[in-house]
């Protein structure tokens, strides 16, 4: 293996030129679960490895409660099936917790207060009921519960991560909540979560190393090292230097015609990897992409610029920044990757 044919591999691993999956949920359960902090962005993250698929689709998912977001991988929020939902929080969220008691304690927030607001959190939104994050800050003001500053958003998380409460969409970048006791409750063995996430990862997202995921899942060393074992003997290790790749041993081949991806902010086929040189030539994008929280262009797996879409008058305008010169194939390439995005969002002009 070389840069270009682990790109190409994770290109095709990450549903990007093999499309396998129909429905939000089926797809976010094979990724395990998709980075979900910018929610328009992810959106089009699972729009991109879906054929077909619009953002109203994307919305339904969340209408039906087959998806739902919340804290996972490192304490970020993410896209998460409803199937699975459960036993990730059991397996990822003690970690997090733990990695939060210094902020807790800045925040004057213990496990007293922590308690009472998960408990206001969970009996306001019993029975059915959805409300927005403005809506329940006023809930915990009222019951004199203080929200200033980042208190908020750690009493939010903490009730998501003990399984009390999940967001369920997001209205004018307000997330909307729901309780979790209407999702299935599922009891999976800590070893066996440990296996399905390791399975997820590398099924998904190789070629990748130990190191690619531990970053991607925020797990200590040594559970991932015993997740890597538990599933070994499904996967190729490749060892190219010092380092030792897994992947399923499928290796597409190179395209006759240049591919081209508009990819989202926090796009997992950046963000799910520690060492991402595989995709992001440093010596040639090191001057273009000064902010790496931007939405990317990949043209055949490499990083050759970013881009922007701005809404005005029910129209898409696009602008394009490469860090190179593209030619007729590759613009061509690019023209039909701008065609997915306006198809995704229903605005075609």
């Amino acid at each position: 293996m070389n840069p270009s044919t682990i790109a190409m591999a994770r290109l095709h691993n990450q549903q990007l030129t093999n499309k396998s999956f129909k429905e939000p949920a089926e797809l976010i359960s094979h990724m395990g679960a998709i980075q979900g902090q910018d929610y328009p962005g992810a959106k089009w993250a699972v729009g991109l490895r879906l054929p077909g698929v619009h953002d109203a689709q994307v919305e339904k998912a969340f209408t039906d409660k087959t998806i739902f977001r919340t804290w996972l991988m490192r304490g970020t929020l993410h896209f998460v099936s409803a199937k699975d939902i459960r036993w990730m929080l059991e397996l990822l969220a003690p970690r997090i917790i733990t990695s939060n008691m210094r902020r807790y304690w800045e925040l004057e927030l213990d496990e007293k207060t922590l308690k009472h607001s998960n408990n206001v959190l969970k009996e306001a939104l019993e029975g059915g009921r959805e409300l927005n994050r403005k809506e329940l800050l006023a809930i915990l003001q009222k019951r004199r519960i203080s929200t200033e500053g980042q208190r908020a958003a750690y009493m939010l998380q903490r009730a998501s991560l003990d399984g009390f409460i999940c967001q369920c969409g997001v209205e004018n970048n307000n997330p909307i909540y729901m309780s979790m006791d209407s999702v299935p409750k599922t009891r999976v063995k800590r070893e066996e979560a440990l296996a399905v996430l390791t399975r997820c990862y590398f099924k998904s997202r190789g070629p990748a190393t130990i190191g690619d995921f531990m970053w991607w899942s925020g797990l200590l060393a040594a559970d991932a090292r015993a997740g890597v074992e538990s599933v070994a003997s499904e996967f190729t290790p490749e060892r190219i230097g010092d380092v030792i790749y897994w992947h399923s041993g499928s290796k597409p081949e190179m395209p006759d015609m240049p591919v081209a991806h508009l990819l989202p902010t926090y796009d997992e086929y950046l963000f799910a990897y520690r060492d991402r040189s595989a995709s992001v030539n440093l010596k040639k994008t090191i001057n273009g992409l000064k902010n790496r929280y931007r939405p990317t262009i990949a043209l055949n797996g490499q990083i050759i610029g970013t881009w922007k879409r701005t809404f005005k008058n029910s129209t898409i305008i696009m602008e394009y920044n490469p860090f190179k010169n593209i030619n007729n194939e590759e613009n061509q390439a690019l023209s039909q990757a701008e065609l997915s995005y306006r198809e995704f969002m229903s605005m075609k002009n």
